[in-house]
């Protein structure tokens, strides 16, 4: 069936008329009658009686519009949903974080984009930054954020963030109590450190190699509330990020040790699968990224 007969049909069947018909599609009433007959003739039925004021509908033509209704309402929904999803009005984005920005950092801009953009349906993943990386690379997300970045040139990356790293021990801990504690000290200490694959263990060890030094792990959690809990009970010390201490510090549940000549600070990336189209959800999600980032 020709869909450009089926628009003339249904505008004549609307408007009960030819001249009505092809006024409402800007054409000839010629060349609307001669569509209508084309029409009619692939179908092999009548579709309109001829009646003093206009035409009318014959049961075949009745059942027809039925069907050209119901496509025609599909295609302005059609246009409607994609003018919606221009202006943000809906859509979905799927984002991956990895555990410290998805649980310290993210929930803040999640909120603020959320507040501005009801209309878009977030599904986020919260994992390691490898994790998160291959998800990206199977085109299950469209944004990731990461601490770590392993490099890989399907995926195109970027600074948005330089977290401070900080050692962590419980309150009361010998060190606090020595007036300079050098790297070389701490690393005599037990450490309890993320699970391999984690983009804080890569930056910790990169950290300590840059000096020579090992640090002594005793204990690999995949959790960061774990790690805490089990500094806070005296097991090891640990470098964290300060976004996920703020609370404990503050209540004096867990303490920051100060070592001389060792400052660790990671940069925060954002990453995309290099070549994907970036959405407007995307750009708008970016834009609340950085906002916060101020």
């Amino acid at each position: 069936m020709n869909l450009n007969h089926l628009a003339i049909f249904h505008a004549v069947a609307e408007t009960r008329g030819i001249s009505l018909g092809a006024q409402r599609l800007h054409i000839s009433q010629p060349a609307v009658s001669k569509q209508i007959q084309e029409l009619e003739r692939s179908l092999g039925t009548k579709l309109f009686d001829r009646v003093p004021r206009g035409v009318r509908l014959t049961e075949s033509g009745e059942l027809l519009a039925i069907y050209a209704r119901r496509l025609f309402a599909l295609e302005a929904e059609a246009e409607t949903a994609l003018a919606e999803l221009r202006g943000l009005e809906r859509g979905k984005l799927a984002i991956g974080a990895s555990l410290t920005i998805g649980g310290y950092l993210l929930p803040e801009v999640l909120a603020r984009f959320h507040q501005r953009y009801p209309g878009i349906e977030l599904a986020v993943e919260i994992a390691n930054t490898e994790e998160i990386q291959t998800r990206l690379l199977d085109s299950m997300l469209d944004i990731g954020l990461t601490e770590g970045f392993m490099e890989h040139p399907e995926l195109e990356v970027s600074e948005f963030y330089q977290d401070e790293m900080v050692v962590i021990v419980p309150p009361g801990h010998s060190l606090l109590r020595e007036s300079h504690v050098t790297p070389e000290r701490l690393c005599e200490e037990p450490f309890l450190m993320r699970e391999e694959g984690s983009g804080t263990r890569a930056v910790v060890e990169r950290a300590f190699a840059e000096q020579s030094l090992t640090p002594r792990a005793v204990m690999s959690l995949g959790s960061i509330e774990a790690i805490k809990r089990a500094v806070a009970a005296g097991i090891g010390v640990a470098v964290v990020s300060t976004l996920t201490v703020t609370l404990e510090v503050k209540t004096g549940t867990l303490a920051i040790l100060r070592v001389k000549d060792m400052k660790v600070r990671r940069p925060l990336h954002v990453l995309r699968l290099r070549g994907r189209h970036m959405t407007r959800a995307t750009q708008a999600f970016r834009e609340a990224l950085g906002e916060g980032m101020v």
